[in-house]
């Protein structure tokens, strides 16, 4: 029996960005609500996937509703729902994502979960976002970013996205636009520093080093242009769990604290 919280969406679109990076888009109940950074349940029921349908003979084994955690890339306020994937080729769940279809039906667990928002912050007071992301985690951050509050309440938004090849930084363009389609809606926006990172090739314009060095060493702050201060400073984590242990670090290290019960520097989210 399914649960209330359940309900069945509908694939409207697909972008594969790489053989191992896809975005997909699926139609939104009019009763789910969440807050940008937030992560949700999705279902996919394999025997029910187009691709499937035409293989009969695997269908039997592949009839369960598998359910993974997925930080939303749209706006709270948007009409469709946005994800972004990695395919794990032995993954339960991605492994049946990348065959997605549009016209496909999904489970969304419409309970949303996570802290990783900026209404956790109480103090220090907001001026300066940092939001530090590898693949997949860029997620919760575009939401972020696609909601008018954020570009109202902070000075300056430092946006860190590393992949291990350019080809990987998914989603340049949108990023490239959002001063415009979202600053440009707010009296005093922030300012949008975007710094890309590519660590396993040479890129033009981008920084090589894993982003713990990149903190450590000065050089991150650098490029923002803008000191890390306890007293001034948001930071948010999000990506691979090494990434976010070796950034939270080096951090504490540089003299942020975590963010406890409202006060404190840095946030992280770890659903992996």
């Amino acid at each position: 029996m399914m649960s209330d919280n359940i309900q069945t969406v509908t694939v409207l679109s697909k972008t594969t960005w790489t053989p191992n990076l896809f975005s997909f888009t699926v139609s939104r109940p009019d009763s789910f609500k969440f807050t940008a950074g937030q992560f949700v349940r999705l279902g996919v029921n394999p025997s029910r996937l187009k691709y499937y349908q035409q293989q009969d003979e695997e269908l039997a084994a592949l009839d369960e509703d598998i359910f993974r955690a997925y930080s939303i890339v749209s706006s709270p306020f948007d009409e469709v729902l946005e994800f972004f994937s990695i395919v794990i080729p032995d993954g339960a769940f991605t492994s049946q994502l990348q065959h997605l279809e549009v016209g496909d039906e999904l489970l969304l667990n419409t309970m949303p979960f996570g802290f990783l928002t900026l209404a956790r912050y109480q103090k220090p007071l907001p001026k300066d976002l940092w939001l530090l992301a590898t693949g997949t985690g860029l997620a919760p951050f575009l939401s972020m970013l696609q909601d008018l509050k954020t570009w109202n309440d902070y000075e300056h938004i430092v946006l860190a996205y590393s992949a291990r090849s350019v080809e990987e930084l998914a989603y340049i363009e949108l990023i490239e636009r959002l001063q415009a389609d979202f600053g440009s809606l707010v009296d005093n926006p922030a300012k949008l520093i975007f710094i890309p990172i590519v660590t396993r090739e040479p890129v033009d314009g981008a920084l090589t080093e894993r982003l713990p060095k990149l903190l450590l060493d000065g050089t991150l702050q650098e490029r923002a242009g803008i000191a890390l201060d306890v007293d001034s400073t948001h930071v948010m984590l999000c990506g691979n769990p090494e990434m976010v242990e070796d950034t939270k670090e080096a951090l504490k290290t540089l003299g942020l604290v975590m963010n406890r019960r409202g006060e404190g520097n840095i946030a992280v989210e770890n659903y992996w």
